[in-house]
């Protein structure tokens, strides 16, 4: 079996690829980093170094690398034979895979099985972007809906496994955290899902994208944005801090009441998985700092995403969220001057009103119930921005 590999960064090799590994795939990574590849390449294994509990190590072998910027027809060739392809390279670059995704699924033979396809991304349904750029592809790289719907298959997944910013000098070695989860959507694959040790198939896909993106990315960013706020450099260290811990905390219990309002989770299992994630944040042993969970601020305060969403659908209940409107407060004052996002943000801030920066920074519509609080916070940003 094999699975081509789009992104051999830290989540491809320390997750994404460990797994299909495990379950006996022979991994092709395809990535743009050269020098990354020329590593891989010229490698015959590496390690993941699980830490925390059930701590362990796991060495990865039988992979190939190729450059996907200098070996396109290489790449689109594997992909012609393999029988997965994942990516692990972040929503926004998915565009730019899927035409090499198309390339390959036009070159399979008409007699292979479906190719499987799923984007393993931090973002809401990831695969329904990937099968839309293919499928959305033109000039060389289209593709006619016939020939997609017999060669490939599409599901979306949701995934979850904390790798920080490694430590200078591990090489292709991984560090990350011993839990981690992935699950997928089996209806795609119409009886004919593929056995991977480790991945949970679901019917209804739905809520556990809800309920990881409104615990563990919500939980996790507000932990860096208060963290921040408190002039604390690491995670852990945040979540050691009482005042920081109790703010995390009531954030987790606002989406908690959404989460098990809308989707029917007991309230005893979703309090199960908050504190199974708070002492995720916990770990000592994860070298992770706010600076890195906290990057993106733009992203992560957009319409859907982990703060607006979760605070918004609450406000049309005729809930005030006061914990999530906290966190946002403390992200719109996150500053890294190497994070871009960051950077427009702070720019945003300083050059428009409070209501043209409300809705460019959240999506929201002034007539919202959640715009008027937002609008507020915005403008106590722009203050004390002023100020200093």
């Amino acid at each position: 079996m094999k699975t081509v590999h789009f992104g051999a960064g830290n989540i491809g090799r320390g997750f994404v690829g460990l797994l299909l590994h495990n379950a006996g795939y022979e991994v092709v990574f395809a990535d743009v980093a050269g020098a990354l590849i020329d590593e891989l390449a010229a490698a015959d294994s590496y390690q993941v170094r699980a830490v925390g509990e059930n701590a362990a190590v796991h060495t990865v072998d039988n992979f190939r690398a190729l450059n996907s910027a200098a070996e396109p027809d290489a790449v689109v060739a594997e992909i012609a034979t393999a029988d997965m392809v994942t990516t692990a390279v972040g929503p926004g670059i998915l565009k730019f895979v899927a035409p090499l995704i198309a390339r390959g699924i036009a070159a399979r033979s008409p007699g292979l099985a479906p190719l499987q396809v799923m984007a393993c991304e931090n973002a809401i349904n990831a695969t329904d972007i990937l099968e839309a750029a293919i499928r959305g592809g033109s000039g060389p790289d289209a593709l006619d809906a016939a020939t997609v719907d017999a060669r490939a298959v599409f599901a979306n997944t949701a995934v979850d496994r904390i790798v920080p910013d490694q430590a200078p000098g591990q090489g292709l070695d991984v560090t990350v955290e011993a839990f981690f989860e992935w699950v997928v959507d089996r209806t795609p694959f119409r009886g004919a899902a593929p056995a991977i040790p480790g991945v949970t198939f679901v019917d209804d896909l739905a809520p556990y994208i809800e309920r990881k993106l409104f615990t563990v990315n919500t939980g996790h960013a507000s932990t860096a944005y208060f963290g921040y706020a408190a002039g604390i450099a690491k995670i852990s260290d945040a979540m050691a801090d009482p005042d920081v811990q109790a703010k995390v905390r009531a954030v987790l219990a606002e989406t908690k009441a959404l989460l098990v309002a809308k989707h029917d989770f007991s309230e005893a299992e979703q309090e199960a998985y908050v504190q199974k994630i708070l002492v995720r944040f916990s770990n000592e042993h994860l070298p992770d700092t706010v600076v890195r969970v906290g990057r993106a601020p733009l992203r992560k305060l957009s319409r859907h995403e982990r703060f607006i969403g979760p605070a918004a659908e609450l406000a049309e209940n005729g809930v005030l969220p006061a914990a999530l409107l906290e966190a946002v407060g403390a992200a719109l004052r996150f500053y890294d001057a190497g994070d871009a996002e960051a950077v427009e943000l702070a720019s945003i801030l300083a050059e428009n009103t409070a209501d043209a920066a409300a809705e460019r920074i959240t999506g929201l519509a002034p007539g919202h119930p959640l715009f008027p609080s937002v609008r507020e916070l915005i403008a106590a940003a722009q203050d004390s921005a002023a100020a200093s």
